[in-house]
């Protein structure tokens, strides 16, 4: 009996001890609270540590970077462009029990932060042209398009950058930074996540873009026509002169076979001129009458002067008239 009048408070001392002790890890930090109201300093450093139990109660809180994504919202700048602004930031808790006091937890942070940031986001972007919030320097674009020679042009009309995406990112943090201080927040850093055109401006940015490419494209067609058509003139110019120094080449071996040819019967005919004048007479013969012909010649003609005299048993007589 007594043996368990022992154990009974021996029991309920451990299990205060266990319920009374808590482990702080590497990234936590904690408020100690007692019926709802902050008591002494916040614990910071990893360890064991002990409370009342019951009474006291732990309250933890992050103490590495934390994360705040900001609403995409339209903003106007300087130069009133209309642009769609997305931001992120990352932020830590430095006094937990500041952080308590005011904000309570995370999500309260969240509301916070987004109760100070946004507004110093809108205030920079509306204090600067497009360009500043676009671009960080004035050194020139590495990129390049064949047929957009005019960029450069534009990029000279749209002004010199003094101030730049990076001081103007640092100038958001600086403003907001002073306001979060009093919450036990500190921001780490601030920057714009995306920028775009609003749907409006968007769509004709767009149009002009494919306006763009299409004279581009008709400049291309268009240089291509004329390369083509000298190609086409190169080929028909040697073509002919191909053709014309073949046709050349033909008539030359052509004229000189004529010649040959030519040469050739006046050697053999010249060995019997009366055979020569006979066999030509032939051919005129047969080219110049047919069936349907009809000659009125006298008989003293010298075109029939080879049928004079024919008889189917006479010999053929060259001299005989």
């Amino acid at each position: 009996m007594k043996m368990k009048m022992l154990i009974i408070p021996l029991v309920i001392i451990l299990i205060a001890i266990f319920s009374g002790a808590y482990i702080i890890g590497e990234t936590e930090q904690v408020v100690i609270t007692q019926f709802g109201k902050s008591i002494g300093s916040a614990k910071t450093a990893p360890g064991l540590y002990f409370k009342i139990p019951v009474i006291q109660q732990a309250n933890f809180f992050p103490k590495n970077l934390l994360e705040w994504d900001g609403d995409p919202g339209q903003v106007p700048t300087l130069d009133k462009t209309f642009i769609y602004v997305d931001t992120f930031a990352r932020w830590k808790i430095v006094d937990p029990l500041k952080f308590f006091q005011t904000v309570n937890n995370v999500m309260g942070a969240q509301a916070r932060l987004d109760d100070i940031i946004d507004p110093a986001v809108r205030n920079f972007i509306t204090s600067y042209p497009l360009i500043e919030t676009v671009r960080d320097t004035n050194r020139e674009l590495d990129t390049f398009e064949v047929g957009l020679g005019h960029t450069k042009e534009e990029e000279r009309t749209l002004g010199e950058i003094t101030t730049g995406r990076g001081k103007i990112t640092t100038g958001i943090m600086n403003q907001a930074q002073p306001k979060l201080k009093d919450f036990g927040i500190e921001l780490v850093d601030v920057q714009i996540k995306r920028l775009n055109y609003v749907e409006q401006v968007r769509k004709s940015v767009y149009q002009r873009m494919i306006a763009e490419r299409k004279q581009i494209a008709e400049k291309f067609r268009s240089e291509g026509e004329g390369e083509s058509r000298v190609i086409e003139g190169n080929r028909d110019k040697e073509l002919k002169k191909i053709t014309s120094e073949a046709y050349k080449t033909a008539q030359e071996i052509m004229g000189k076979a004529d010649a040959t040819s030519t040469k050739i019967y006046a050697q053999a005919y010249n060995k019997d001129p009366d055979f020569y004048s006979f066999v030509k007479s032939l051919d005129v013969y047969q080219n110049a009458m047919d069936h349907k012909s009809f000659l009125l010649l006298s008989t003293d003609s010298d075109f029939l002067k080879y049928f004079k005299g024919y008889g189917p048993f006479n010999e053929y007589n060259p001299g005989n008239n």
